[in-house]
């Protein structure tokens, strides 16, 4: 008789999936997960362990931001060499002109470094934008304006800077989307998770709120 022999079993490995959620980051929220001043961060809204901002957006600023626990696509999302544009929804101080729109699209020279060229428009204010907690200070002699603003760069800073450049202070900026992906839908503290191409079936599930602590 021939000795039976056990067949070895090929190991199959299981193709790794990016995770990548989309949340709408609320205003005074850190961009971060700890804060030893117990200030609201990511923690307190997103409850999934191993995912990390691709790129910041600072407290003072609200809307889109994408997280993954792939570092190489946090990468190329974060890095400005890879030019993924960044939509803004701005909120300026006086009426925008045709003049001022024209100077933030040829790019605006903010001394440390000259911004690139840009899209810029004025826009309605939509009627779909949530209220800010707290709300935008106003002061009833000056009117305000809204501009959308569409950047391939993201330095720090940068569209407060450029809109307060060609005279026009930036009173609220909210981050509409993030080259493919977008705020849609999203409320304050609520996030969903994306494929990782836009375009594709959606992962199972619905856009999700946490409140702080």
């Amino acid at each position: 008789m021939f000795p039976i022999r056990s067949k070895k079993v090929p190991t199959v490995e299981r193709a790794r999936t990016s995770r990548v959620l989309l949340l709408n980051k609320p205003y005074g929220v850190l961009c971060q997960f700890t804060d030893e001043a117990g200030r609201a961060t990511l923690k307190d809204f997103v409850p999934l362990p191993g995912v990390y901002a691709a790129g910041r957006l600072d407290a003072d600023s609200e809307g889109l931001l994408v997280l993954t626990d792939d570092g190489a696509l946090q990468h190329r999302i974060a890095d400005p060499r890879h030019k993924l544009t960044k939509t803004y929804l701005v909120q300026v101080e006086g009426v925008v002109g045709e003049a001022a729109l024209d100077a933030l699209r040829a790019g605006v020279d903010l001394g440390d470094f000259h911004t690139r060229p840009c899209a810029a428009r004025g826009v309605p204010e939509p009627d779909w934008l949530w209220l800010r907690d707290p709300p935008v200070r106003f002061r009833k002699s000056v009117p305000t304006s809204w501009v959308e603003i569409v950047l391939s760069e993201g330095k720090n800073r940068q569209v407060r800077r450029m809109t307060a450049k060609v005279g026009y202070p930036t009173l609220r900026l909210i981050r509409l989307a993030i080259g493919p992906w977008r705020l849609d839908g999203l409320q304050p503290g609520q996030w969903r998770e994306s494929p990782l191409t836009p375009g594709a079936p959606a992962p199972r599930g619905r856009a999700v709120a946490r409140r702080p602590r």
